[in-house]
């Protein structure tokens, strides 16, 4: 489900959703939305300043980065904050903070309902509040799976990151994982806080720690702990290893050139809560009564425009 299952993490680190999909208007692009700040902006009203909001980008299939997007902020003046834009590539991307070549610099953020984007060159670069795109009803999960009807998330916002990128941008080879990755100062050193790829997924990993451990290591460490967790549903030891290979590790697959939705990359509209109910049933149940939302935008930035709270 949502992803904003960390109640003590710092809001602006916390990552709720991770999407990516081909631009609607343009096969030749993609567009790369990472969310956080749960129910902006009751806990948090800007971004965190010493922290890098990080796109990695896995190219030839090893769950290391070979392409990475990372966005860093300035401090509040005025009522005002700016981003920056980095792209990297080779080793380099494995690493965090400003590295690489800057695409775009002093990108306004916006705090109100206007949208305020940034073009550069091929990029188009959004940061700021707006209205929460994923939906679920929580309560159901939580209560057997008796569904309420209700979505938990209507109403509320987060705080986005959302890029419009060249495919070329994401490598050669259209087929890439990706995941996205919170960087903070943790007793003065750069320390991963949170990290999510496929949705989901932290609703399956039974105390795995995917937050803050890399894609690469995550099989060799929490590979048996998954596979009981699909044996619990009811799936034999063969059926719970191959569900097991899909999701760990937490990274989410997607090739540029097909328009299709989860599980190829991840659509604003796909439903996600559905996917799990599925899996969680064995078939028997795929709905959780709550459907997509209805202000998503037809052009960039896509998310709707934030509640007024």
């Amino acid at each position: 489900m949502h992803h904003n299952d960390a109640p003590n993490l710092d809001p602006r680190t916390d990552i709720t959703d991770l999407y990516i999909f081909q631009n609607p208007d343009d096969p030749t692009r993609s567009i790369l939305i990472l969310d956080v700040n749960p129910e902006a902006p009751t806990h948090a009203n800007a971004f965190d300043p010493q922290a890098s909001y990080e796109f990695k980008i896995d190219t030839n299939g090893d769950f290391e980065a070979e392409i990475a997007f990372h966005v860093l902020f300035t401090n509040i003046n005025n009522g005002q904050q700016t981003a920056t834009l980095y792209r990297t590539t080779g080793a380099v991307a494995q690493g965090t903070g400003p590295i690489g070549e800057v695409i775009t610099q002093h990108a306004p953020v916006s705090f109100t309902q206007e949208a305020s984007i940034t073009t550069e060159g091929s990029y188009r670069f959004f940061a700021g509040i707006r209205s929460e795109p994923f939906f679920a009803d929580p309560t159901g999960f939580f209560n057997n799976l008796q569904w309420s009807g209700k979505d938990f998330w209507a109403g509320k916002n987060i705080f986005s990151i959302v890029l419009d990128v060249p495919n070329s941008a994401l490598g050669n080879d259209p087929q890439i994982n990706i995941w996205g990755r919170t960087m903070a100062m943790v007793n003065g050193v750069p320390t991963p806080v949170n990290q999510m790829g496929r949705p989901g997924n932290n609703a399956l990993r039974q105390g795995a720690d995917t937050n803050t451990t890399p894609p690469s290591q995550q099989r060799e460490r929490f590979f048996s702990q998954y596979v009981a967790t699909f044996q619990t549903f009811g799936y034999a030891e063969a059926e719970a290893t191959k569900l097991t290979l899909e999701w760990l590790p937490d990274i989410l697959p997607y090739n540029y050139v097909s328009a299709t939705g989860y599980p190829n990359g991840r659509q604003l509209t796909d439903d996600i809560a559905d996917n799990l109910v599925e899996i969680m049933t064995l078939g028997k149940m795929k709905d959780d009564l709550v459907y997509p939302h209805i202000d998503y935008l037809a052009e960039f930035p896509y998310l709707g425009a934030p509640y007024q709270l």
